[in-house]
């Protein structure tokens, strides 16, 4: 799909398309989205000053996504080759920044030593090497510096979930805000809405010190999607 037909399908977003131009190309494809249902309480001192925790019927949430990013380019010039096409995992919380519903990065992890080291350079999110590997039924990640692994195998289904009000809420999310020293940076994104999947857990392990008070091996919801081609626009900095 080219850039000017993404930009056209907006009714799924929450605000408006920024109108300025556009400069970043990436694809986030085969996507496992895993999510657990949380007392803001318990997660409201991970956020950094500026950045309010969104909530929703009184809780918030937490979300482990497991995909491989593609293609990663910049507007009008040759994809990078030397970062593009690996495995990652982030961990996310869900927030409200500068009037937008976004989301905030606590963990992020590739399967690219060069990619990490590029990206955590140029876009100042917490990047970091954890070794995975990945199959059409799993997905596996191990890091040897933070102790951090998660195994899962699974087995997608063809009918294409009903979304309701929370799958919406937790998957429809147009833009990233992340502290940086003592400055906040937002990204803004745009992409077709999340095709959704059902899917269906066999296994699942999950290890990371940091976070085992807030995610585990049950979680509230799942959903797998194909992937979506993402427009992100350069980053802008404030002060909280």
């Amino acid at each position: 799909m080219k850039a000017k037909s993404i930009l056209k399908q907006t009714r799924h977003r929450t605000f408006d398309v920024p109108s300025r131009s556009w400069k970043f190309y990436q694809e986030w494809n085969n996507a496992i989205f895993l999510h657990w249902k949380v007392e803001p309480e318990t997660v409201k001192s991970l956020l950094p000053d500026g950045i309010e925790l969104d909530i929703a019927n009184g809780k918030t949430w937490v979300s482990l996504v497991a995909f491989n990013m593609n293609h990663i380019g910049i507007r009008s010039l040759p994809r990078l080759p030397h970062i593009s096409d690996f495995h990652e995992i982030n961990i996310r919380l869900y927030i409200i920044c500068n009037g937008k519903p976004s989301v905030y990065f606590l963990n992020m992890e590739g399967s690219k030593r060069s990619s990490c080291k590029v990206l955590k350079a140029m876009s100042k999110f917490p990047y970091q090497y954890s070794k995975m590997k990945r199959t059409d039924y799993s997905f596996e990640s191990k890091s040897k510096d933070y102790k951090d692994s998660f195994y899962i195998e699974y087995r997608i289904q063809n009918e294409p979930v009903i979304k309701d009000d929370t799958d919406v809420w937790l998957t429809e999310r147009y833009a990233v805000f992340q502290d940086y020293k003592s400055q906040i940076i937002e990204y803004d994104v745009h992409h077709v809405e999340w095709p959704m999947q059902a899917i269906i857990i066999k296994k699942l392990e999950i290890d990371y010190p940091k976070f085992n008070h807030i995610i585990h091996t049950k979680p509230d919801k799942v959903h797998y999607s194909k992937g979506v081609q993402v427009l992100t626009w350069d980053k802008r900095k404030f002060k909280p």
